[in-house]
């Protein structure tokens, strides 16, 4: 239904509070654009005081630069702005604010007052809305600036219906301030709620703060990342997989210092934890991307949480890629030296005092150790039907009975050499005599009801899921051996498969021809929408290919990478050393177990299955002696 009323132009109020329905859709927007000025001005103080869920009141004081009273009036006017002048200045812009309408459109829905005491000016001035139109006075204020908003959404009664309660509200604010809070260490932030002091974050080092704020990876839960390419940078700290939580409200990501909501970025994250995570549980983790501002767009959005990269391919490869090296090694490869020995001293002395906490786990940024992981009593016990090898070393036969059978004939097999099995002996002995890693995860000394293995080390006992450690080992063996191959054994079809295809994606056929073969693929594209499949791997037999190759080709548009084709190729192997593993209530010798625990150590990901499900968990003196009231 067409109006009959002509073509007017609106009026600027209205105009102001049409933006503030895409900038400030709730309390903690008001409170991200002003925290955002107060960064950009530079302040290293910041006090945020909220009343009634910021409905009432919205306070920020901040030490930063100020504003002169003779921009007072261009400050609260709509796309009035310091931070950009240019095109150019807009395509590389680094300030968190630079749109020019947060504060017009904040003061349009609320009683809006706005005191500013910049350097070398006399006294502070303040402009304020609450009687009608703009009024300029002096006023009372520490250097800096002051923005209070009260009454928000008077003017808009309906905005107020969509309102959570006062205390959803009030945490949505502490969510914007926490997410500051991790960007911003260097600046100290004091939070009221109705007048009383209710957190206090302190200038401190970045992992103090993280740790501080986020205590799912406090504790030895998370490792540091720090990686550089060319002119990116990605750093952080990512959460182990022991340590993911059933919702997602623990990721953060930061772009140039701005916190962004990525779809590219979280599946690479989420594309990096694939292999160690178990069912659907998310990761914790807090990680600043820092790149050219030329090649990345972060004027795609109102509220300034989606952004879009030049080369979007190359970001996501590569962020993978960081997040699943720093996640490879396992912590069972880490080297005990004279710690141990420290730590159960010092436990002896004193049994009440815990090992984990005595013990120092001395680490460099070039270093993944990590302290001791904490106790889960729970475990549950897998449901084994099938009989496998005992020696977790003749598990090889497997893939090399497979590759002999389908290799090409110019193609030189490559499988790894069996795990040695050494002769049970005591931990430490003449261990500064060879050369291999320190026995992290003890010697065996029994096996628990056919499911477990009992190790025991100088500072305490490792328990070990014995079905799930080998089909770990079994999978990075086996995976190493198909990467070592020059292509993947295919079979050649009788009839070629016609596959439909998105004509935006026929161009990923051509392009990829080289990954194709790779993977066992024989291409050819008939149309702009359709496909012939002439060849394909050995593995897939009997698999829906049309639907796979579909989703292939949409993974290598969006992500530059064949994902749900190595995921597929995992699978299949992951069900193989499944079936390969050793099963519950097989009698393993002393020889076989320590077979087993030295694979461990030197396998990538051995802390976790091909499930996600964790492998093995170490019990330290202390921990036992706290159980049972030891020195107490």
């Amino acid at each position: 239904m067409t109006s009959a009323r002509p073509i007017a132009l609106l009026p600027d109020v209205l105009i102001s509070q049409i933006a503030a329905g895409e900038v400030v859709d709730r309390p903690a927007s008001v409170v991200k654009e002003l925290l955002e000025n107060a960064l950009d001005a530079g302040a290293t103080e910041i006090t945020i005081r909220i009343d009634g869920g910021g409905i009432q009141r919205i306070c920020i004081q901040d030490n930063g630069r100020g504003i002169p009273r003779d921009e007072l009036t261009l400050a609260v006017t709509r796309h009035a702005t310091s931070k950009i002048q240019s095109l150019d200045e807009l395509e590389q812009v680094m300030s968190l604010g630079f749109r020019g309408e947060a504060l017009a459109s904040i003061a349009s829905v609320s009683q809006f007052t706005l005191t500013s005491f910049p350097d070398g000016q006399g006294c502070a001035y303040s402009i304020h809305n609450l009687s009608g139109g703009w009024h300029i006075e002096p006023s009372a204020n520490s250097p800096g600036t002051t923005v209070d908003v009260q009454s928000l959404y008077f003017s808009t009664p309906a905005r107020r219906k969509f309102l959570k309660t006062e205390q959803t509200e009030f945490f949505n604010c502490l969510d914007v301030v926490k997410r500051m809070a991790l960007a911003n260490p260097a600046v100290s932030w004091l939070v009221y709620r109705d007048g009383k002091l209710h957190s206090r974050h302190q200038a401190m080092p970045w992992s103090t703060r993280v740790f501080s704020i986020l205590d799912a990876l406090a504790d030895g839960q998370s490792k540091p990342i720090d990686v550089q390419a060319g002119d990116m940078r990605l750093h952080g700290a990512v959460g182990l997989p022991d340590s993911a939580r059933g919702k997602g409200d623990m990721q953060f990501f930061y772009v140039n210092g701005r916190f962004v909501r990525d779809k590219l970025i979280n599946h690479a994250v989420r594309s990096a934890y694939e292999d160690v995570l178990h069912g659907d549980k998310y990761p914790a983790f807090v990680l600043f991307l820092s790149l050219p501002a030329s090649e990345v767009d972060v004027n795609v959005h109102p509220a300034k949480t989606e952004v879009r990269f030049r080369n979007a391919r190359a970001v996501h490869q590569w962020v993978r890629q960081a997040i699943e090296s720093v996640l490879a090694p396992s912590r069972a490869t880490v080297p005990l030296s004279e710690r141990i020995a420290d730590a159960v001293h010092e436990t002896q002395s004193e049994p009440s005092q815990s090992v984990a906490a005595t013990v120092a786990w001395r680490s460099s940024p070039n270093t993944n150790s990590q302290p001791t992981l904490r106790v889960q009593p729970k475990s549950g016990v897998l449901p084994f039907n099938r009989e496998g090898p005992a020696n977790p070393g003749m598990a090889q036969e497997a893939l090399a009975d497979y590759l002999a059978a389908h290799r090409p004939l110019d193609t030189p097999l490559q499988v790894p050499a069996r795990p040695e099995v050494r002769p049970a002996g005591s931990i430490g002995s003449d261990s500064g005599s060879r050369n291999e890693p320190e026995e992290y995860l003890g010697q065996a000394i029994a096996q628990v009801h056919g499911v477990y293995v009992l190790a025991l080390r100088p500072d305490g006992m490792v328990v070990v899921d014995m079905h799930a450690a080998h089909e770990r080992v079994l999978y990075e063996q086996f995976k190493q051996a198909l990467d070592q191959r020059l292509s993947i054994s295919s079979q050649e079809l009788l009839v070629p498969l016609l596959v439909q295809i998105d004509p935006r994606l026929a161009s990923e056929v051509e392009q990829g021809q080289s990954l194709w073969d790779q993977m066992g693929f024989r291409l050819s594209l008939l149309s702009a929408q359709e496909v012939a499949v002439r060849a394909m791997p050995t593995m897939l037999a009997g698999q829906d290919v049309s639907a796979l190759i579909q989703q292939w080709l949409e993974d290598l548009h969006q992500y530059g990478v064949a994902h749900v084709l190595e995921r597929q190729r995992n699978a299949w192997l992951a069900g193989l050393a499944c079936h390969t593993a050793v099963r519950a209530n097989r009698k393993l010798s002393i020889p076989e177990m320590n077979a087993l625990l030295r694979a461990m150590e030197r396998t990538e990901r051995s802390d976790q299955c091909n499930h996600g499900r964790p492998t093995w968990r170490l019990f330290t003196l202390g921990d036992m002696d706290k159980w049972f009231l030891r020195g107490q």
